[in-house]
Parts: structure tokens; sequence; C-alpha cells
């Protein structure tokens, strides 16, 4: 680089997600119910100059630019570990970490949903923005960080329109939800009753939630975490001993406990059906072992659906979904080569921004000069000189910026244009 002037920033990520870390490890590294803000903890860093931090389930990541970045990231581990409660060694032994052109990469995977435990699931991209969105409130984004999540943004949009990797359900949960969309059509007036509360039921509520289903109901062996699922996604919470009654209003249930024998029995389900006035009822067991007596299906209107009744779809569609992520991934290295270009452009802005400075200042100087020899000029007149005098100095200093922005692509020359141009316009001098 050209003397007087400091290389750009680097762009830095450093994260665990459900690859490369337990939940004991990423739940502490989510630093919840800190009495810092954990943005204004990282920016606190030295040499971090910029910092957005994305904390989903599956995923903890810190990004950030640093002027320094062997400094700040040894900092950032240590207030990290330290604010997690973690030991440094067992928070190193988790985490990955990716620099520029490697850090924009896994950025712009893991907003298209490639980097996804379902490639091609939708939520990361929400999450993102919900964390770019805090960021830019707390104003510890700037001009590259900006750049990039839009950039981010717009990729993953590309994604999903030029490509099928979010039309097939990947997921027991998502196909099953699919599945009652089939059946029903539209799930605006429908009501949904979950049994169970973990992992599957929960992300089949989202999916039902997503789908714009009417009303949620939750069952729970442990009411406490149904109630606790059911604030997260807007439903109502009932205990097991529950569903017989909740059943007649519920047009789809989909069973997903954990539970050792039955939870559904076919007379259960049998004496729903005349208060229900034998509406139809879509019933669909995820669980292994299962929850719903296979004999419902020998009710009149009851229809059943089991694990393996899903299984063969979603294998079907895991595989046309993996030949959509390649046709991604290659639009997501074609957009990593075009930031990576606009990346070089900011190592001349420096020296674009001294030759704008130095010849301003020129300009002023001699115009301050010329005034006080003219003397009574109108205001009129004044205007018109400074409009002219800028005029000039813009159209000579034009075709030098030109020739540096269109060379930012090639290092080589670049560096001997960044050279030369700090040579001819004196920058490294004061006036």
């Amino acid at each position: 680089m050209p003397r007087g002037f400091d290389k750009r920033d680097a762009i830095v990520l450093i994260g665990v997600n459900h690859k490369t870390a337990p939940v004991e490890v990423r739940e502490p590294m989510a630093l919840k119910g800190l009495d810092q803000e954990p943005l204004e903890l990282f920016r606190s860093v030295d040499h971090v100059r910029e910092v957005l931090f994305l904390s989903t389930c599956n995923r903890v990541e810190v990004l950030f630019t640093s002027s320094s970045p062997g400094k700040s990231l040894a900092g950032l581990k240590g207030i990290w570990a330290e604010k997690s409660g973690l030991p440094l060694g067992v928070l190193e032994e988790h985490l990955y970490e990716y620099r520029d052109e490697d850090a924009i990469r896994h950025l712009f995977m893991v907003a298209s949903s490639l980097d996804s435990m379902v490639v091609g699931e939708p939520q990361i991209l929400g999450q993102l923005k919900d964390a770019y969105r805090h960021a830019s409130e707390q104003k510890t984004t700037g001009m590259v960080l900006n750049r990039l999540l839009h950039k981010a943004f717009s990729v993953a949009k590309r994604v999903r329109t030029e490509t099928k990797i979010g039309s097939q359900a990947v997921s027991i949960s998502y196909a099953a939800v699919e599945l009652a969309r089939k059946i029903f059509g539209e799930l605006g007036d429908k009501v949904a009753m979950l049994i169970g509360a973990g992992e599957m039921a929960e992300l089949a509520a989202q999916h039902l939630r997503a789908g714009g289903i009417k009303r949620l109901i939750i069952a729970n062996r442990t009411l406490e975490r149904a109630v606790e699922l059911s604030h997260e996604l807007g439903g109502e919470a009932i205990g097991l001993d529950e569903i017989e009654d909740a059943m007649i209003e519920a047009d789809i249930v989909i069973s997903s406990t954990g539970a050792p024998g039955l939870v559904l029995t076919k007379e259960q389900v049998k004496r729903t059906m005349r208060p229900r006035r034998h509406r139809l009822l879509f019933l669909i067991d995820i669980a292994v072992p299962r929850d719903i007596d296979p004999g419902v299906n020998d009710i009149e209107n009851v229809y059943l659906y089991d694990i393996d009744d899903l299984k063969g779809v979603v294998e079907e569609n895991k595989e046309q979904r993996a030949k959509e992520a390649k046709k991604a991934e290659r639009m997501v290295e074609a957009e990593v080569l075009k930031f990576l270009s606009w990346m070089k452009t900011l190592d001349i802005l420096p020296v674009i921004q001294g030759i704008q400075a130095k010849a301003e200042a020129i300009r002023k100087r001699e115009l301050e000069r010329s005034r006080k020899r003219l003397g009574g000029l109108t205001k009129e007149q004044e205007e018109a000189i400074d409009v002219l005098t800028n005029s000039i100095v813009q159209k000579i200093i034009h075709d030098p910026i030109i020739v540096l922005r269109k060379n930012a692509s090639n290092e080589e020359a670049t560096e001997v244009l960044l050279d030369a141009a700090t040579t001819l316009f004196n920058l490294d001098s004061d006036l």
C-alpha cells in the first residue's frame, strides 16, 4: 500500500453450529441474560470496527471487521469464553473461523440456507435479518457489513427464486404439514393439535404457523413445556388427559411424543366422531414407537399416516433438493467474486479521498486569495466563481480517479498506480 494509508479492514467470522458443537456448548455461547448487550461487548474488543451477532438454536456466530484481525480474534475469544462461562480451550475446540473470501462465502451459504441442518429451510434468512436489524439499531454496523449483509439477502433471494431448493419437503415435520395442506388446501380456517412438544413438534408448529393455521393446540405430558411452546408460537396448551375433548374441534392432529405405548387409541377417536358430526379428521403419527392406534384407519372419515408413509416422500425430495443445491452453490460463488471485486475498490478509497481532499483544499485556498485581490464581488459572482473552480478541479482529477477504479481488481496494477498517485499528488505532505 502507498505510504500514509492503511489497508482496508479484514472481514472475520467465527462461531459454532450444530455440526461443530453440542447444544451444551452452543447454549452458553448465545450469551442470553447478560446485563451487557453482546454487540457492545464484542465491539469493545481492540481493533474491532463493525460487528454482528447471530444466535439461533443451531448456530451462534460473530461477524466483524478489524484493522488487526489476529489481535481482535484473541481478544474476542477471551471475552466470549469469560462471559459464556466456558473454558477458553473448550470454546476454541468447537469454533470455526473464516476470513475475507471464506467469511463472505460462509455468510452467503448461511443466508441461502445451504449451510443449514436441513438444506433449503427458510427460517435462517429471517433470523439473519433480525440480527442485522438489531445491529443496525445498536449502530454496530458500517459501510462494509451493511453492504455485505444486503448482498447476502439478495443472494438468498436469487437462490430462492432461481432454484427449487425450497420447494420440496425434506423434513418429516415439514412433509407432515405439506400433506395436510394437500388434503385440506388452505389451512386458514383449520384447527391443528400437536401431541408432544419436542423438536419435531416444534418444527411442525412453525410450519403450521407459516401455513396460516387458524388455531394451534399443544398437548404434552409436561404441561409446563406445552405452555412454553404455546407462548413462543401463539398456541393453546393442554395436558394429555384433555386431548380427547380437544380432538372434537381439531381438523389436523400431529403426534410426536416419546411415550412407550399408544397415546391415542381407536376407541378414543371413535368417541369423538359423533360430537364432530363425522367431520374429516386427519391424523399424522411421526413418533417412534407409534403414538396412534393403526386401527383408527377403519373409522369413517378418519385418515392416518405414519412416519413410514412420509419417509419415502422425504428421501425423494432430498435427492431433488441436493441437485438444486449444486445450482445454488454456483450462484453463491459468482456473487462472492462480485463482492470481492467491490472489496478491492476499498483499497483505493483512501488515495481517491486524498486526491479529492487535496484538490479541494487547494481550490479553497486559491479562491480565498483571489477574493482578497478582486474585492467587491456580488453574491452571484462569488457563486459563479465557486461553481467554475469546482468544475475545473473535478475535470482535472476525473481521469486519474477513473484509472484507479478501473484497475482496482488487478492487485499488481493497483499497487503501482497507488504508489504513483501518492507520489504525483504528493499526498504524504501537508499543504
